[in-house]
């Protein structure tokens, strides 16, 4: 059987792995996303705002990671899921969220937690597919 390449993506435009974890990780054609929160990749700090300010930001950084792959949301995101301190959240996370996913969307899942790292309300991680796609129905 031959080896899969497997190979990791950092970029200082999103927010540095705040553990013994990589931004993302592209084995063949997939890539994993690392949970993202609403960092600002300058400061290291949460932005302010709530919950919609910290799911643009999340997402931000999620679009540049894909880009230090070669790719972005448009056709490349296939599964996202979203993390919530407060299930309540949902409605706004997804205003924010459909600016982003507008057409194919990704499936997701979402789920309430008891607590996000740094106290945040929000973390997104996605898993892409590198190269081209042929939707159908």
């Amino acid at each position: 059987m031959a080896a899969l390449i497997r190979r990791i993506i950092t970029t200082a435009k999103a927010p540095a792995a705040i553990g013994p974890y990589s931004q993302a990780v592209v084995v063949d054609r997939t890539m994993f996303v690392s949970g993202q929160l609403g960092m600002d990749p300058a400061s290291g700090q949460l932005v302010a705002g709530g919950v919609q300010a910290q799911t643009r930001q999340a997402l931000v950084n999620m679009g540049e990671i894909l880009k230090a792959a070669g790719c972005g949301y448009e056709n490349a995101v296939v599964k996202t899921t979203v993390l919530l301190a407060d299930m309540n959240d949902f409605v706004n996370v997804n205003d924010v969220y459909k600016q982003f996913f507008s057409t194919n969307f990704p499936a997701r899942a979402a789920y309430q937690v008891a607590a996000l790292p740094r106290g945040g309300l929000v973390e997104i991680e996605a898993v892409a597919v590198l190269g081209p796609l042929n939707d159908t129905s």
